[in-house]
């Protein structure tokens, strides 16, 4: 079997962290002009905003499913076993790991992997990272520069036990009703305001642990559309956020999309 099939719920994880930075929101504020050395060619030919997938509701969803699907198992298979096989327990018993993956997980965490040349030569194709110093832009820099945010995502839910129990699961992403993906917990009144919302009365204490288990793009999205505060003060149920616009436009979009790998994608 692959490594993929042997550690399929990991890979699936994987996918969809990756998906989630691939789905970020793009800048509403352009880079400014790039400089350049005179007679310096650079490989880096569009800026950052337009690196990444917006929320235009014209993007081929299909399209960009492919996409993830191959991004995605060219960076699972180049990662380490340790990574690959990854959970609470081995997370737990070797203090070598918790070390070398320490959360948030930065750049210079990755150094020491051994990943192909090709893998950064195909991250600078697709303009999701720029390795030329003089082009100004919000692309990362690196291939591990791209990848930490991907990792943290990744390590997190693997390494920390949720605090709901299981009774609590939904059984799809409560915002884009997608049932085959990987979940994680979103506290609807975000964890930094909760000592704030207690004492100005915008909530009980009993009601800090409410939570909607979302997808990660969609749990992504919902830290882009407000602020904490906003979230908790006006976006604390489900229903809530769905009475916005912007968010039912999200939700069906990317509700779309369908990835087309293996076991982890059920028929429907």
């Amino acid at each position: 079997m692959t490594p993929i099939e042997d550690n399929t719920d990991n890979y699936a994880l994987f996918r969809d962290c990756l998906s989630t930075t691939l789905l970020q929101p793009a800048s509403t504020n352009p880079d400014p002009p790039k400089r350049r050395r005179r007679g310096k060619a650079s490989d880096c030919v569009t800026p950052a905003a337009s690196s990444t997938p917006g929320l235009d509701p014209g993007q081929d969803a299909e399209e960009l499913a492919d996409f993830v699907d191959y991004l995605a198992t060219e960076i699972f298979l180049s990662l380490p076993n340790e990574l690959q096989t990854l959970d609470y327990r081995s997370w737990r018993e070797s203090e070598a790991l918790q070390e070398q993956y320490s959360l948030p997980v930065t750049k210079h965490n990755l150094t020491s992997l051994n990943f192909p040349p090709t893998m950064a030569e195909t991250l600078a194709t697709y303009n999701l990272i720029c390795t030329d110093p003089l082009v100004e832009t919000r692309l990362p820099s690196s291939l591990e520069a791209f990848l930490a945010p991907v990792l943290t995502s990744y390590i997190t839910p693997l390494t920390e036990a949720p605090p709901c129990t299981k009774s609590s699961r939904a059984d799809a992403c409560e915002l884009c009703e997608r049932a085959w993906i990987p979940l994680s917990y979103h506290h609807l009144i975000p964890r930094f305001v909760h000592e704030k919302a207690v004492k100005r009365g915008w909530h009980k204490r009993e009601d800090l642990q409410n939570v909607a288990w979302l997808c990660g793009a969609c749990h992504r999205f919902v830290h882009h559309f407000k602020n904490h505060e906003e979230l908790a003060r006006y976006y604390y149920t489900v229903e809530l956020l769905l009475e916005e616009e912007e968010v039912r436009r999200w939700a069906a979009w990317v509700g779309k999309l369908r990835w087309k790998g293996g076991k982890t994608r059920p028929g429907r």
